[in-house]
């Protein structure tokens, strides 16, 4: 049967991708965040799934905003990197896993999960960066995907609890997969930051530290947070957080925290990752 190897969150920031794609992760400004995250690919070397499950949101890059799905997953055999406007990413196409893609989808509509079905995806830096920061740029990525996106673009969004049930389907449909398989699951998005208004910049790192608290101390808090404490808290993008409910979801009632890194800024942003193993 399939099973869930571990959790990761991490923040999307597209320039940390253009950093890599530009040869300047050694560079002064970007020195301390790729020393940072050494012990997280670290981890992924060792703990490489043969798919990952990845929780993204796509900019307003594939989907129109006149018709934008609450819940999307992905069930084709690859995905292309999106263009985002200056073209996509050089980075490998995205290898797909349609059967456990396919299942996830049958098992929560069982539970009365509507899910949509994009059998045509392309996946824009929301997918793609969390990647590079696993992953490097190796000519084709180690794992399969599984995508799937979120809706943090046009309201009505879906709830911090909604999201967090979402994950706990799909890690229920993971455990039934009758594949040996090892599985990741990846929350992508956030922490706090405001890329544009009056409050453009803001970060709150006390907030950021406690939701990554609660992910090992007290999950359910963080499913407690309406939109508005997220914007009021973490800005208006902050709302992203949300998905790494889902990630939180899908793995067991007690976790290990195995890796935490917290950086400002990485292009006013603040940048987290944590990785977290079933106990």
């Amino acid at each position: 049967m399939a099973k869930i190897i571990g959790g990761m969150g991490t923040s999307h920031v597209p320039g940390a991708g253009a950093a890599i794609d530009n040869g300047k992760t050694e560079e002064d400004y970007w020195r301390p965040l790729f020393q940072g995250l050494k012990p997280l690919r670290e981890w992924h070397k060792k703990n490489t799934p043969d798919v990952n499950i990845i929780v993204f949101n796509d900019h307003a890059t594939f989907y129109s905003l006149d018709a934008y799905s609450t819940f999307t997953i992905g069930v084709a055999e690859e995905f292309n990197p999106a263009d985002e406007g200056w073209g996509p990413r050089k980075v490998p196409i995205v290898r797909g896993h349609p059967e456990l893609a396919w299942h996830i989808v049958e098992s929560a509509m069982s539970e009365e999960f509507d899910l949509a079905v994009a059998g045509s995806l392309d996946v824009d830096h929301g997918l793609t960066v969390p990647l590079s920061i696993a992953y490097d740029q190796p000519d084709e990525w180690p794992s399969a995907v599984v995508p799937v996106c979120v809706n943090v673009i046009q309201h009505p969004l879906p709830s911090a609890l909604r999201c967090f049930k979402l994950g706990q389907a799909i890690g229920r449909a993971v455990s039934k997969f009758d594949q040996d398989l090892s599985v990741g699951i990846w929350g992508t998005g956030g922490l706090s930051h405001q890329l544009g208004g009056e409050r453009a910049g803001v970060v709150n790192p006390e907030f950021d530290q406690k939701f990554l608290d609660n992910l090992t101390q007290d999950p359910m808090a963080n499913t407690a947070y309406s939109h508005t404490d997220f914007i009021r808290e973490a800005g208006s993008e902050g709302v992203e957080m949300i998905m790494w409910n889902v990630m939180r979801g899908a793995l067991g009632d007690h976790v290990d925290e195995v890796f935490r890194f917290y950086h400002i800024p990485v292009s006013a942003t603040a940048y987290g990752a944590i990785i977290l193993e079933n106990q």
